[in-house]
């Protein structure tokens, strides 16, 4: 009798559980274990088109005065004359200092008064001659007296001779204790007082060419080759919102092996008292111009190592192309290859996609100027 009540209690479970699977599966629920498919991703796309793209590199520069020098000293002395107003124009030539020259004078003035005596002495000595030479011809005198004559005044002409020299002298180096101004320009600030010792080393004050300024600033070494004499550049400064141009002097004929970069030297075309020798400069260099540049956003590239690939929307399908890219901006950036102009370009969900998933595009957005 037991045996037979197990054997109905447990008909029943099994009849239970029969019944509740097809339940579940007449309800359209999965069954355990079973996989739902996902439905396509919704996606955002935009189509590559060509546009104008000018190639452009913003790099720092300083301004420069067209010519600056320090003013030094030919020679060690004290300094008896400045004629240094700070901050002033002067012309080309102007006396800017001179130093003590006292002991050079009074050596100049006994040359002097020695080569008045020598003089006086060669005239005495050259009318003896003359008299020697008569009295020669009849044979007043012997030829070795006249030849002592003759003598005698080449020996006075020798001296004249040595001290017109050493006048000649003294004079080139009284001219070296005067300072001049060795062009036209702007004075600095005076860095000496009268009557202070000065040397060779000694910088009394500066002068520059304010009137013109150059420009001087480094580009990237790959960028070298497409700098060009007479292109213009445009810049700015702190302190003023206008923008100024120059036009490209020169480049260094070599790249600077630290830095990987071309040094290159452009004239200021404009004269604006904002602009100050030293002064910060940001300058931008326009280096070429593409018609038919393609440009998409930026956060359209997927890196994937040293690849950079792109989706492209085909048959509601996300397909992968792998691209080069040229220059960028804050939010496009040039493809080189792997794209052509009409292709879709997905811009939405990157981080989901798979190549050749399944995808819903939902919206096609411009491109961006």
């Amino acid at each position: 009798m037991k045996f037979y009540l197990k054997f109905l209690v447990t008909g029943f479970i099994v009849f239970l559980s029969s019944c509740g699977g097809n339940d579940k599966k007449s309800n359209g629920q999965p069954a355990p274990g079973g996989l739902q498919k996902q439905p396509p991703l919704a996606v955002e796309a935009m189509i590559v088109s060509s546009k104008v793209l000018n190639t452009d590199i913003e790099v720092p520069g300083s301004l420069l005065a067209n010519e600056s020098t320090e003013i030094h000293p030919e020679v060690s002395g004290r300094l008896v004359l400045l004629n240094v107003r700070e901050g002033a124009m002067v012309g080309k030539g102007t006396l800017l200092a001179k130093l003590y020259d006292g002991d050079l004078q009074a050596q100049l003035q006994k040359l002097e008064v020695q080569l008045k005596k020598s003089e006086i002495q060669l005239k005495i000595a050259e009318q003896n001659e003359q008299r020697s030479s008569k009295l020669l011809q009849i044979q007043g005198i012997s030829q070795q007296d006249y030849d002592m004559s003759v003598l005698q005044v080449n020996n006075i002409r020798a001296d004249i001779g040595i001290i017109n020299a050493e006048m000649g002298a003294i004079r080139a180096n009284r001219t070296k204790l005067n300072i001049y101004a060795p062009y036209s320009g702007k004075l600095g600030l005076k860095n000496v007082s009268p009557g202070a010792f000065v040397t060779p080393s000694t910088i009394i004050t500066t002068i520059s060419q304010v009137n013109q300024l150059k420009l001087q600033f480094n580009v990237p070494e790959k960028y070298g080759a497409l700098v060009q004499k007479g292109q213009t550049v445009d810049f700015t400064v702190d302190g003023s919102n206008k923008n100024f141009t120059a036009s490209v002097l020169a480049t260094e004929d070599a790249v600077e092996e630290t830095t990987r970069s071309l040094a290159v030297r452009a004239l200021v075309k404009e004269n604006d008292p904002v602009l100050i020798p030293g002064a910060f400069a940001r300058i931008k260099i326009v280096l070429g111009k593409n018609e038919e540049a393609l440009m998409i956003p930026n956060n359209s590239i997927v890196p994937q190592g040293r690849k950079k690939l792109v989706y492209l929307y085909k048959n509601n399908k996300a397909v992968s192309a792998e691209v080069t890219t040229g220059v960028r901006d804050s939010s496009n950036i040039q493809v080189l290859t792997g794209l052509n102009k009409g292709d879709t370009v997905i811009t939405t969900g990157l981080l989901f996609l798979k190549p050749d998933s399944e995808v819903k595009l939902t919206k096609v957005n411009p491109q961006t100027p």
